[in-house]
């Protein structure tokens, strides 16, 4: 079965869950015959991608996707080598050759009809931009997009930088990120700055009650709002999850949401919180490893450690989870010891936007959680 995430997306910018006036930026600078670089920056699950695919589609026509070239920040970041493949990604014939892939150009950027549009696959913005620039020659070939782009590290996005002022008469950049701040100001100052705010739950149940119907599917009363309101703001959660259980013929049952939600990490990342309040940081045992016996970290950074390598988590997502499972009440804590839970968090996330190794902030943040949680214990 096709992923409802790709076979939903939006196909026009007044699809987007978005407000009227960024909706009206994005069409009304996709059409232009010289459209802006963009930082769109928002949470996870709001619609980032989706729209930096409409501004492709619209601006490079039909064939956008072969003119299109992606490179994720956030991987990049994990892997050995980094930076020269940063630089082979930006100029495959080698980082001593003057072609970049930013200044290639494409016969498809000048003639639209080289590549005409398939049968459903409209304009974003209701028009081609070369019908709505009659007589203008559309100078962009292609669109180099860098996902995530404030894992890129300061030495990249100077690199970058560069880049962006040299070839800004074939190429446009569109960066996304989270945190905008972590974007070097010569680069910040370079593009066009779009916040997209948090999606709001009645427009996400109003776009899942779209696709149920679409579908043919009758849930049970509530569960459709229930979804909606764990997803916290996450479209894509919100989606994901119902296809989920609509697989598995589980959205019958308002019930079955719960039992799906404890079988994910919520759970484990509520064990990490409750070990750390008990004052069992790190602890370390003997397991039994073939014929040798190992020395195995366990305690609640253990389980941390654990959890970060099963669900391929950031640091900055850990400290996203442990948010939601704090102020969604599940600890059942006094009012004053969840503040102090809060304001360490608080310092923790701040922390990790000048921390390189994010593990370190996360493994402090436990330190304080158990001096919170023995305190709790001595009053």
């Amino acid at each position: 079965m096709a992923s409802w995430l790709e076979e939903k997306a939006p196909r026009r910018f007044d699809e987007l869950l978005l407000s009227d006036n960024i909706r009206e930026y994005l069409k009304r600078s996709s059409l232009q015959a010289n459209p802006p670089h963009l930082l769109i920056s928002g949470p996870s699950g709001i619609g980032k991608t989706a729209a930096w695919r409409l501004v492709a589609r619209q601006v490079l026509g039909p064939s956008w996707q072969a003119t299109t070239h992606i490179i994720q920040a956030r991987d990049l970041a994990k892997t050995a080598d980094a930076m020269n493949k940063f630089e082979e990604f930006l100029r495959p014939e080698g980082s001593s050759s003057k072609d970049t892939l930013a200044g290639r150009t494409s016969l498809d950027a000048y003639d639209s009809n080289l590549s005409p549009a398939i049968a459903g696959d409209v304009a974003p913005a209701g028009i081609e931009s070369s019908e709505h620039n009659k007589g203008t020659k559309i100078p962009i070939s292609r669109i180099i997009v860098i996902e995530d782009a404030d894992f890129l590290g300061k030495i990249r996005q100077s690199y970058l930088r560069r880049m962006v002022e040299e070839s800004s008469r074939s190429a446009r950049f569109i960066f996304t990120a989270k945190t905008p701040s972590r974007i070097i100001e010569a680069l910040r100052s370079r593009v066009q700055l779009i916040r997209f705010s948090i999606i709001s739950r009645e427009d996400i149940e109003g776009r899942l009650n779209q696709i149920i119907t679409e579908e043919g599917l009758s849930p049970d009363r509530g569960i459709i709002g229930d979804i909606a309101h764990v997803s916290n703001g996450n479209l894509r959660k919100a989606i994901f999850l119902t296809q989920l259980l609509s697989q598995r013929n589980l959205l019958n049952d308002r019930k079955n949401l719960q039992t799906v939600l404890a079988a994910t990490s919520v759970r484990e990342i509520q064990r990490v919180i409750e070990e750390a309040l008990r004052g069992k940081v790190h602890q370390w045992r003997w397991e039994k490893n073939g014929s040798k016996n190992s020395r195995v970290l366990k305690g609640a950074m253990g389980q941390l450690d654990e959890l970060m390598t099963k669900y391929n988590f950031e640091a900055e997502e850990v400290v996203e989870h442990f948010h939601s499972l704090l102020t969604a009440s599940r600890l059942h804590l006094d009012e004053a010891v969840l503040s102090q839970l809060l304001i360490a968090l608080a310092e923790c996330d701040v922390s990790l936007k000048t921390s390189v190794v994010g593990r370190i902030q996360l493994e402090l943040f436990l330190h304080q959680v158990a001096e919170i949680g023995s305190k709790q214990v001595v009053t």
